[in-house]
């Protein structure tokens, strides 16, 4: 990998901790620091044990600068980090989530990242947005069982999952989940173009769930 991905994902967790404690005012705030430390984890897992090619392929699909659903996605995610800080350090909106609850809620926020982790360790084509990887070695076989279908599909779950949780272990309520899950089905639908055909004909003939009720 390049100096310069390193460089980015460590700014990425530099700047999502500067927007988190600028709005909060305070660095002193343990479930902020245990969130962090959660997500420092994470990226330093990530480039440790993932394929480097598959890195690659994340943060630049098909060679190509990030889509516009993408970069929108990212934005959202340092909106909530924002409404978080301002509620724990300022203005208290929820100052009566109680300890153990928060405590429960950093749990399953690792509990989803470790998922997403084990997806994309044993899942080389788990790209950042969703299209056929021709140019990665993927082929649509619709008569055979695709390798590929739990790993997406339980990263989908490991995403919704944490995503539901982050507001609520930094004990806010002012979620911005609808705004995240618009987003999601719009950068999805956004980057289906690719191999459309194969990848709507595995979708009706691939009807797996990973959990009754959760695809």
């Amino acid at each position: 990998m390049p100096v310069s991905a390193y460089l980015k994902a460590g700014l990425f967790v530099v700047a999502a901790a500067a927007a988190l404690f600028a709005a909060a005012g305070t660095v002193a705030i343990p479930g902020f620091w245990a969130y962090f430390a959660i997500f420092a984890v994470v990226m330093i897992v990530s480039f440790a044990a993932l394929d480097p090619d598959l890195l690659r392929e994340r943060m630049r699909p098909g060679g190509k600068k990030p889509p516009l659903g993408l970069r929108g996605f990212s934005l959202v995610l340092f909106m909530h980090w924002i409404v978080a800080g301002l509620d724990r350090g300022r203005f208290h909106w929820s100052d009566d989530v109680p300890g153990r609850l928060q405590g429960i809620c950093l749990l399953t926020v690792g509990s989803g990242y470790a998922l997403a982790l084990w997806a994309m360790r044993v899942n080389r084509l788990f790209s950042s947005v969703i299209r056929i990887q021709t140019d990665r070695g993927q082929h649509v076989a619709l008569r055979l069982r695709p390798p590929s279908r739990i790993h997406r599909r339980d990263s989908d779950y490991s995403s919704k999952r944490t995503r539901t949780r982050i507001l609520a272990r930094c004990r806010a309520r002012c979620d911005l989940q609808p705004a995240v899950s618009a987003l999601s089905r719009y950068h999805r639908g956004s980057n289906s173009s690719g191999g459309a055909c194969g990848l709507f004909g595995l979708r009706r003939a691939v009807r797996w769930r990973l959990i009754p009720g959760i695809w």
